[in-house]
Formats: C-alpha cells, structure tokens, sequence
C-alpha cells in the first residue's frame, strides 16, 4: 500500500469503526485517540491523509489540522465533528485548510470515496511535478546542445510540414555514401 491515512478521534469505538469499514481501501489506517498522538504519528511516518475529530480534550481538531498544515503542507486535511457549526467551519476552513468537513456519523461510503479521491489528486499533483522536473531537465541539456552546435535544436519544415534538412555539411553526406556504395561493390 503506498498511501496512509491517519484517523484521530478520542473515542476508540469510533475509530475502530471507521478502521473497520475503511479496512478494504487500498490504503493503510491508522489512528491516533489525542491530536498529540495523530502529532507523533506524523513525525514518525509518512501520512497522505488526516481526518480529526474536531472535539478532543486538549488539542481540538481545528489546531491539529492547523499545525498539520503548517508541518505538512501536502497532507490532504478533512474534519469530523458531532457538533457542527458555520463559526467552526469556518474556522477548520481557514486556519486549517481543511478539503473536507463531515459531520458525525458520516456516511461512510462518501468518506472511502472522497478519501480515494483525494488520493487521486494528490497523485496527480505529484506526477504534474515530476513531469515539470523532467522538462526542466531536458532544457538545460538542449540549451547546453544548443550551445555546442548552434541550431541543432531548431526543425526547419516546409509549407508541407515536412522536415527540410539543412544543406550544411552535403558534401560531407555525399563522401559517406560514396564510401558506404564502394564498400557495399566491394562485396
């Protein structure tokens, strides 16, 4: 499985259960009773998703999802709470950057789908960069190309689009195929 989820609420029971209907997912679970659980958690592996309960003694759901976001820009953040409100919302929204917010009991099909989708995303982002990565790479060995053999880079094609070769370097061509020719009735 490469991707991992952490699920941090303070009551076992619901984690176990959120466990138990996301145990077919194609990720890993794990969970956290306390924000500062989820916390060492995340220093210790990596995690693509957190969904907190925002109402835990201590640390609420917001801050946990805030200091996430701020340690761990790219971990995709959702929030689930019994006692919604627009003020908290909000709040998750802003402070914590949160994708999500669901309210208590959530269904948990949306949840697996909505997880899967995020992973998704997330992967496409992460290809999108690689891929900007490789193009940067291949500029600097065109432009160093370029540099060595002014115009190597350059396609020049007709009104057809067919690609014309430059006439530089025919005679060079010609001795080519004139030896090639000679090797070839030697034979």
């Amino acid at each position: 499985m490469s991707h991992t989820v952490l699920l941090v609420d303070d009551e076992p029971s619901l984690l176990a259960g959120l466990a138990r209907t996301l145990r077919k997912e194609p990720y890993r679970i794990l969970t956290a009773v306390s924000a500062e659980k989820a916390l060492e958690t995340l220093g210790a592996t990596h995690v693509d998703v957190v969904i907190s309960d925002q109402d835990m003694p201590g640390m609420g759901g917001a801050d946990l999802l805030a200091e996430v976001r701020r340690v761990y820009p790219d971990t995709v953040r959702f929030m689930l709470t019994g006692k919604a409100t627009l003020e908290l919302a909000v709040r998750a929204i802003n402070d914590g950057a949160v994708s999500r917010f669901f309210v208590k009991p959530c269904n948990p099909v949306d949840l697996a789908a909505t997880i899967r989708q995020a992973l998704q995303h997330k992967d496409l982002v992460a290809e999108a960069w690689a891929l900007l990565e490789k193009v940067k790479r291949q500029d600097v060995i065109l432009d160093r190309l370029e540099r060595q053999s002014p115009g190597i880079t350059r396609v020049h094609q007709d009104e057809h689009g067919a690609i014309c070769l430059e006439e530089t370097g025919t005679a060079q061509y010609e001795r080519l195929l004139a030896e090639l020719r000679a090797a070839t009735a030697e034979e």
